[in-house]
């Protein structure tokens, strides 16, 4: 049986950044319009925490199944190295779904956005036909757009709707530069695994492209997605703290062009969850930061000096 250890391994809690990141963009931008709900944050962060370890349970299970994980080069996998039964790793990508469902029900029984449930529905399906299932759709190359829409847009934008009951300009470029970066660490993951998704059969979009023209597209969606955040500059200068993260995104960029195979790519797929993260963190604070910005002007105004 495998131990706590390996089972917090397989859950692969490096990817978490992603889950997170889209919640505190989403809360930061229903912060800017004076509707921030702490409750409602923090469910959606359970609904997208959830989630992530479920599909990383579904995927463990899948590819295993399938013995897409027989020779691997990355974090360990329980299904594919034995160490854990089919059947278990199953149950427990579905326990999370269910955990991920009963806190999603919570926030929309909140927010009384009653059509959430078909995006949540559609969430827990697309997040268990990535790998499995007679056609998984990350097997044909289909991948990255799930993941833009569900770490991107869907995440973020749902994280202020429940909220806020609206979208905004922010919300949108936060929600489309998350999804850059989530995209841009599926691409880093699959070049690394071209060699062995090949000899499996699976057709991702890094092995459709090949390996030059995905390693392009990496540095691409990572540039594009930090550099969206110039459209917010002009109402809000504090969101120009967001090109802090431009050394990490041409380091990780340079990584990956450079050729980088195997283990050396791991750690960019670390350095892109994180500066999803720290991104979030970085637009969150231009938000609070604006506000107290213009008190101290009006202030100033206000007594003379």
């Amino acid at each position: 049986m495998a131990t706590v250890a390996q089972w917090i391994e397989g859950a692969r809690l490096r990817t978490l950044p992603l889950a997170a990141a889209p919640i505190i963009a989403g809360s930061a931008a229903a912060y800017e319009v004076h509707q921030f709900k702490p409750g409602r944050a923090l469910l959606a962060f359970l609904v997208a925490f959830f989630l992530q370890v479920g599909v990383n349970y579904a995927n463990d299970y899948s590819d295993g199944i399938k013995g897409t994980d027989e020779v691997r080069v990355g974090p360990l996998r329980l299904v594919g190295s034995g160490v854990a039964k089919p059947s278990h790793v199953k149950m427990a990508a579905f326990i999370c779904f269910g955990l991920a469902g009963l806190s999603g029900l919570a926030l929309i029984m909140l927010s009384q956005q009653w059509w959430f449930l078909a995006i949540g529905a559609s969430a827990v399906l697309a997040a268990w036909g990535y790998t499995g299932g007679k056609h998984p759709y990350g097997y044909m190359g289909l991948g990255d757009i799930f993941v833009f829409i569900y770490f991107g847009l869907v995440a973020t934008l749902g994280t202020m709707f429940t909220q806020s009951n609206q979208l905004t300009l922010s919300s949108w470029v936060f929600a489309i530069a998350l999804g850059l970066f989530s995209c841009a660490l599926l691409m880093a993951n699959n070049v690394r695994d071209i060699p062995t998704d090949i000899e499996a059969g699976k057709k991702t979009l890094a092995v459709r492209l090949g390996d030059r023209a995905s390693r392009i597209t990496y540095a691409a969606e990572m540039g594009l997605g930090l550099a969206l955040t110039a459209l917010l500059v002009p109402q809000n200068p504090w969101y120009a703290l967001a090109f802090i993260l431009i050394g990490p995104v041409v380091h990780s960029a340079l990584v990956v062009l450079s050729g980088a195979l195997g283990r050396d790519l791991i750690p960019v797929l670390k350095q892109a969850g994180i500066i999803a993260l720290i991104y979030s963190l970085l637009v969150a604070l231009a938000v609070v930061l604006h506000p107290l910005e213009i008190f101290a002007e009006r202030a100033t105004v206000f007594t003379g000096y």
